[in-house]
């Protein structure tokens, strides 16, 4: 049995977005007991990530690290077409990853006790950005 669904998330720029209960949503339409849930991000200037759910201040060192790692305006970058984040926001999803695979156990996300899946936006201005979720049994 193959379930999919998407979802349509607005951004505010960039950030992180803590998605795990849309995605628990659509793994509890499955009606699946056991399975794997895959989620993937259509976007090259977008990524998906499994972060600490309890302390956002994780988050916010990633984005100090990863801007630091990859930053806006780099004069090394030759693709600007969209401002100065636009290169950057590319290397940043590329660095991390546009799909994750969690397993479905009791027809839940076996998530880790402090886990979360989170959409991270690398673009400074909001987007819609659009992720499938595919639950294989």
């Amino acid at each position: 049995m193959i379930y999919q669904d998407s979802l349509y998330i607005e951004t505010a720029g960039r950030g992180t977005i803590d998605i795990t209960s849309d995605v628990q949503h659509r793994v509890a339409e499955s009606d699946v007991d056991a399975a794997l849930c895959n989620v993937f991000v259509a976007h090259t200037s977008a990524s998906l990530m499994l972060c600490e759910n309890a302390d956002p201040d994780v988050r916010v060192d990633l984005e100090t690290f990863m801007s630091a790692l990859v930053p806006d305006g780099d004069s090394r970058f030759i693709h600007t077409a969209e401002g100065p984040d636009d290169m950057p926001a590319h290397v940043r999803s590329i660095l991390t990853t546009n799909s994750l695979s969690v397993p479905v156990s009791a027809g839940r996300l076996a998530l880790g006790t402090w886990q979360g899946v989170y959409l991270w936006e690398h673009r400074h201005r909001p987007h819609r950005r659009r992720v499938t979720i595919t639950v294989y049994s």
